[in-house]
């Protein structure tokens, strides 16, 4: 499955965190971008709350390939990981307290610039008030965490 993002780290690319730190695993875009921002030759920025502040940004430098990292319940195992495409966000069957500005924001993005648009979506195990991830949710954090690095390394 990461051989599928691994193909599209090429040329101007893009991270862009998505999350609440307050609310448990729903943090887990802008944790992981906050964890690799200075050790990856991407541009990472954790969007928080708030991705619509990055539009223009994101418009100005015109990426290759913006990856979204997002948590989200599709009906999936805690942790369990989803690549999916933009087109394929209007059709994924989430329910996120991002989702509605996902769909906007791709939507946005793609009448304003030509980018290729994959969003990571992780499959929470709670959104309770709290600043800990789950166990399952921390694992595929680290996985990602180490796929970035290797990407990194290889691109040296």
């Amino acid at each position: 499955m990461l051989d599928h993002l691994k193909s599209h780290l090429q040329g101007k690319v893009i991270i862009l965190g998505i999350g609440n730190t307050l609310r448990s695993d729903d943090g887990a875009g802008s944790v992981l971008a906050s964890r690799i921002k200075d050790s990856v030759p991407f541009l990472v920025w954790d969007a928080g709350l708030n991705p619509e502040n990055y539009l223009n940004r994101i418009i100005k430098e015109r990426p290759d390939t913006l990856v979204i990292i997002d948590a989200a319940d599709f009906g999936g195992k805690a942790g369990e990981l989803r690549i999916v495409e933009a087109d394929g966000i209007k059709t994924a069957n989430l329910f996120s307290t991002h989702n509605a500005s996902l769909s906007l924001l791709i939507n946005y993005l793609q009448s304003n610039i030509k980018t290729n648009i994959i969003v990571l979506i992780i499959q929470p195990k709670t959104i309770a008030l709290g600043d800990t991830l789950s166990p399952e949710v921390s694992a595929v954090l680290n996985s990602l965490e180490n796929f970035f690095y290797v990407q990194a390394k290889e691109a040296q």
